[in-house]
């Protein structure tokens, strides 16, 4: 098999099978984010400890394959992680996702590489896109 059929793969069981598609009990940061250019709606919610560590995340909302993958992708990565770390994941994968990041620094992105295609499709990048951004905006 190859890798744009694995990437493909992993985009579809989180778009299928979301592990954080849910809601949190006791979420400490929540925001909406829109992508009014092709419907995608997502509601973040995190749970960040007195330490700055993101403990538990959850999502709502719908959206096209690619960003529903992504925002899930997106909160495996950063549950466990301080609000720093989320931040320089938050960076790199915007990077990887203008072309602007090399092949070895993408190992720190985990199954989120799945999605570096997506440079070279500007109206996907929106899509894959709206959760990081959101995060982003809530930890600032």
């Amino acid at each position: 098999m190859d890798l744009k059929n694995i990437y493909r793969e992993i985009v579809n069981e989180h778009n299928l099978h979301p592990e954080h598609k849910c809601e949190i009990d006791y979420a400490t940061h929540t925001k909406q984010g829109v992508n009014p250019t092709c419907g995608d709606d997502i509601t973040l919610s995190i749970e960040v400890d007195d330490n700055g560590i993101i403990t538990n995340a959850g999502f709502s909302g719908a959206g096209c394959a690619v960003s529903q993958a992504s925002t899930d992708i997106m909160l495996d990565l950063v549950v466990g992680k301080s609000k720093e770390e989320a931040h320089q994941l938050i960076e790199m994968f915007m990077k990887m996702v203008h072309g602007e990041l090399s092949e070895e620094e993408m190992d720190d992105l985990d199954e989120a590489v799945a999605l570096k295609d997506i440079a070279h499709m500007p109206a996907r990048a929106k899509c894959a896109t709206l959760a990081w951004h959101t995060l982003d905006t809530m930890l600032e």
